[in-house]
């Protein structure tokens, strides 16, 4: 079904948040939790697992993601990114490091680690990876796998200025608190689509990047 594009999203209606759910206690949002909890993790489901393609007639593709845990002073926190207004798809978007899949990879890890590398020049020698989150299948038919990792100071980063505008970070119990999360529906003469969103100050974080890191929230509340 074809759909217009969702061009401003920071103006679509809220219909809700996640006010009525708990935040993630703080003693899961340590390094030592997250290692424990991924070494042994829980029986959980995820909330969303995208919109399968709905709106798009490309061919499925794979990619991966990295969630970068940051292991700051005050608290774990997220590295995310914003892309660049010029890039035909996303263009201006918050989203995690990745993109596709390669031949060389090998693995979700390893596409993961590379596209972190290319796009923020993050080394792989300050990266723990803790493990992975749930497929999540784009609406453009990327079929994404996030992959959760501790991040360790000091590193310096080195943008790909072409993809990618600015690297920032956001405490990750701001992230983990539902109360923080905004539900919103796009409306148009052919349906509707919902989706979340996670303002931070002058960053309006949603689609996908939202959606995975609400995934997260449902795996770390389990």
């Amino acid at each position: 079904m074809p759909r217009p594009p969702i061009l401003d999203p920071q103006f679509v209606p809220v219909i809700g948040t996640g006010a009525d759910l708990p935040a993630v206690p703080l003693d899961r949002l340590s390094a030592d939790s997250l290692r424990a909890r991924f070494a042994s993790p829980p029986a959980w489901e995820p909330e969303f697992r995208g919109d399968g393609g709905l709106f798009s007639d490309r061919q499925p593709a794979q990619a991966a993601v990295l969630i970068p845990l940051v292991e700051r002073p005050d608290g774990l926190t997220v590295l995310l990114t914003r892309r660049t207004a010029h890039l035909r798809a996303h263009a201006g978007q918050i989203s995690f490091p990745g993109g596709g899949a390669e031949a060389v990879d090998g693995s979700s890890e390893a596409t993961a680690l590379r596209e972190t590398r290319e796009e923020i020049g993050l080394s792989e020698a300050h990266i723990e990876v803790l493990g992975r989150l749930n497929e999540y299948v784009t609406v453009t038919s990327f079929h994404v796998m996030p992959v959760v990792a501790l991040v360790r100071p000091p590193f310096e980063l080195t943008l790909d200025t072409f993809e990618v505008a600015e690297a920032f970070e956001v405490p990750l119990a701001f992230l983990m608190d539902p109360a923080h999360h905004r539900r919103h529906r796009f409306t148009w003469d052919g349906g509707q689509r919902e989706f979340l969103s996670m303002p931070w100050g002058d960053y309006f974080v949603w689609g996908a990047t939202a959606a995975m890191l609400r995934n997260f929230y449902r795996f770390l509340a389990a």
